[in-house]
């Protein structure tokens, strides 16, 4: 999709995706059998892509210095939607299972008319470029960047940053559960509260941050933050601590923002939705890695009171990967700054 719309322009893929994608909703309300809420989830996901292109239509709209704080505008966004949408979904639910999926088919098409409506073109028509299927794919889009070798050691930390994340997106409702007691109300809760700091971070601080700090610091104070809520994480002694220390998790934050508008600013305007597509890929798949890999160590740690029982175990690993993370970015941010 990404390769899509440097050809067609971003609007147009934009609203093919969100037309799909309300499609899909009123599919998955009318599937009769479980394979087919598959096939919808299939759906779902070529769709979803559209993530890409709403980033590279940031890209094309922004200056240099503004892309960091718009790209964390979005995630502020995903931070509030993160809040509201589950609130939404489990008070429509209460009345029929499939009411949560028709109201998110209708804010997908409600979305596609604004869009139609009111959103104008970023691409223009003389900096298209024409769209190739041989690259129109994760692996070749991945090695292509290497033509821009001063970002391609940034892109294998940002693999690593994304694999850690799922340290906590997926074990942190078992270890609340098992170390503290939590409930589903208490787990819900503590994730709202993450949505807020989020949305916080990375609409309010990002750029002001950025200015006081520079690219480089700013970068490396996130993955700073980032392992050290981890660590904190996996030794919190009490479930309240948790909250507290969440904060300095979610500040990590205001480096996701920031790397991905440096890596914008080293490609051209015309290849920014094959960067973007990219940089979803690689978030795809950590996502496909990281789930099975965070739980079955969550579950040899806890399998037995007597025998290596550490439930924060997974935290470990996230803030090790989140190392490598570092390693790998202040190598590749050497480079720029030595090519500068």
């Amino acid at each position: 999709m990404g390769e899509l719309s440097d050809r067609f322009g971003r609007k147009p893929i934009l609203l093919i995706a969100l037309f799909g994608l309300g499609l899909d909703y009123i599919f998955h309300a009318f599937a009769p059998t479980t394979f087919w809420l598959f096939v919808g989830r299939v759906l779902a996901g070529i769709c979803g892509a559209s993530f890409t292109v709403a980033n590279a239509y940031i890209a094309d709209i922004s200056t240099p210095d503004d892309k960091a704080k718009n790209f964390g505008m979005v995630g502020a966004a995903f931070g509030l939607g993160f809040i509201v949408g589950p609130v939404i979904g489990g008070l429509a639910a209460e009345y029929s299972v499939q009411l949560p999926f028709f109201i998110a088919a209708a804010l997908s098409l409600a979305n596609m008319i604004y869009g139609l409506l009111v959103i104008p073109e970023s691409l223009p028509i003389e900096k298209r470029r024409s769209f190739n299927f041989r690259k129109a794919n994760p692996v070749a889009s991945i090695l292509g960047m290497r033509r821009y070798p001063m970002i391609f050691g940034m892109i294998a930390s940002f693999l690593f940053i994304h694999l850690a994340s799922h340290a906590v997106q997926s074990t942190w409702a078992y270890f609340t559960m098992l170390k503290f007691s939590w409930t589903t109300s208490d787990v819900g809760y503590s994730l709202a509260f993450v949505g807020i700091v989020v949305a916080i971070v990375q609409a309010g601080m990002v750029g002001r941050i950025k200015k006081r700090l520079g690219e480089r610091n700013m970068i490396i104070t996130g993955f700073v933050l980032y392992g050290t809520g981890m660590i904190l994480f996996a030794f919190a002694p009490t479930g309240w601590s948790l909250y507290l220390f969440s904060i300095p998790y979610c500040l990590g934050g205001i480096a996701g923002p920031t790397i991905q508008g440096l890596l914008s600013n080293q490609v051209p305007d015309n290849e920014q939705g094959e960067l973007q597509g990219m940089l979803t890929s690689v978030m795809s798949l950590t996502a496909i890695i990281g789930p099975p890999m965070m739980t079955s160590i969550f579950s040899t740690f806890t399998e037995s009171p007597d025998l290596l029982y550490f439930p924060g175990a997974p935290f470990i690993l996230g803030s090790i990967l989140m190392i490598t993370s570092l390693i790998l970015m202040v190598k590749a941010l050497n480079r720029i700054r030595a090519a500068a």
